[in-house]
């Protein structure tokens, strides 16, 4: 029990370290005394050693269910893409978080190639993943790498942002998503290997292999190239789950030419034909890795990404969607942006359906609606500091006309 009286020092010592004891600031049981800091340096001691088996242990993930429902706060369409990747991504940190429970059996990872055009969502999904799960993430193109030993960068380099992205803390970062991006670009050309060099193509696939799989990684932490006297970052990629994305134009010629049709037919109703983007994303649904194999990536890469999923382009009605209801929308962005100024920002209904239909015609998907948004709003922003005193809103019509709306006097009535 604790002496509560505080008072002069005792004749008493401290069991543990042997130093006087204080009356008021000690416990005893029997003949045994702990002063208040032997009590205090234990208590910082086992909170530490249960934070390590707290960390050890399984953290709340969410359900394929609820990384689906988090996922259509952001991401638009793709509804059966989102779902197969909501289970991909469950199934992988399940695995990794059980680790104990499958000895005796080798559990893949769940690695993820996104195929289709640019602005469909490829890299909202894989950031929208890492947010939810919290883990960190690091986008990459592959453009620029090449081979050891040849003008460009080291498939290392990739882990680099990542560990950065996990502020070189290289436990976390062990745990995290990498997007690698234009991925189709590594594809050799032709369905034999080439005589010369392919520095950018078949010897970064090979590269990546062990990576992707899982290995101790050597990696500089300043990037570049790697020599033999500089020291390593040393990571371990086991537990890192790659999501690869990419357009891969003319896949779909390889998958007609399978199938013995030119071209297999969709409507989105008995009137109408579909799109040709449409069409070809109906084709993109048949894709086996035999497919892929005939396009250029070599069987070793396409065997350590088992789940493709083909992404279909975006309607009108979705980039509706995307611009107005999203969670992080374009349109209310911009009227958080004139609501710091004090002046409302207001559309026309009409307005956000030739917004959708500009952006479309740029070819760039949901991308494009913001630069729409930033070239129709430019002047009226550049004024906006100025004459916000003078103006209440500003009003976008249907025909994407700007009308700043002043406002009301405020003189005194006699």
């Amino acid at each position: 029990m604790a002496q509560r009286k505080a008072g002069k020092r005792l004749d008493f010592r401290c069991s543990f370290c042997g130093e006087r004891l204080e009356a008021g600031r000690f416990f005893s049981s029997g003949s045994a005394y702990i002063c208040y800091s032997c009590v205090e340096n234990a208590y910082y001691a086992i909170e530490g050693i249960l934070l390590e088996e707290r960390e050890k242990v399984m953290p709340d993930l969410p359900t394929p269910y609820e990384i689906k429902a988090y996922l259509d706060r952001y991401v638009v369409g793709q509804e059966e893409a989102k779902k197969v990747i909501s289970v991909a991504v469950y199934n992988h940190y399940k695995r990794i978080y059980n680790k104990s429970r499958f000895k005796g059996v080798e559990f893949e990872k769940s690695n993820i190639l996104l195929i289709g055009p640019s602005g469909t969502g490829k890299t909202l999904i894989a950031k929208t993943l890492a947010r939810l799960l919290y883990v960190p993430f690091a986008i990459y193109d592959a453009t620029p790498l090449t081979e050891a030993g040849y003008v460009g960068e080291d498939v290392e380099n990739i882990l680099l942002r990542l560990i950065q992205a996990a502020d070189y803390n290289v436990e976390r970062a062990q745990k995290g998503i990498i997007f690698l991006d234009e991925v189709d670009k590594l594809a050799r050309k032709g369905d034999s290997p080439s005589i010369t060099r392919d520095v950018s193509g078949e010897g970064v696939q090979q590269a990546l292999l062990k990576i992707i799989e899982g290995t101790v990684a050597n990696v500089p932490p300043t990037g570049g190239r790697k020599h033999p006297e500089q020291s390593y970052i040393q990571i371990d990629t086991t537990d890192i789950l790659f999501i690869f994305g990419g357009a891969f134009e003319g896949l779909e010629d390889i998958i007609r030419r399978r199938l013995g049709r030119r071209s297999i037919g969709f409507k989105t109703d008995e009137r109408e034909e579909a799109s040709p983007e449409m069409e070809r994303y109906n084709i993109l649904k048949h894709v086996v890795p035999d497919d892929l194999i005939k396009y250029g990536l070599i069987p070793e890469f396409v065997g350590r990404v088992p789940i493709i999923v083909p992404l279909h382009p975006l309607s009108e009605e979705h980039m509706v969607k995307i611009l107005t209801d999203t969670y992080n929308a374009p349109i209310k962005q911009f009227q958080k942006l004139f609501e710091l100024e004090g002046v409302e920002l207001e559309f026309d209904e009409r307005a956000y359906r030739a917004i959708a239909r500009k952006a479309m015609e740029m070819g760039t998907g949901a991308r494009g609606l913001r630069g729409v948004l930033e070239n129709l709003l430019m002047d009226v922003m550049f004024d906006l500091p100025r004459i916000s005193r003078d103006v209440s809103k500003i009003f976008v019509d249907k025909d994407l006309k700007v009308i700043p709306v002043p406002r009301r006097s405020r003189k005194r009535a006699v």
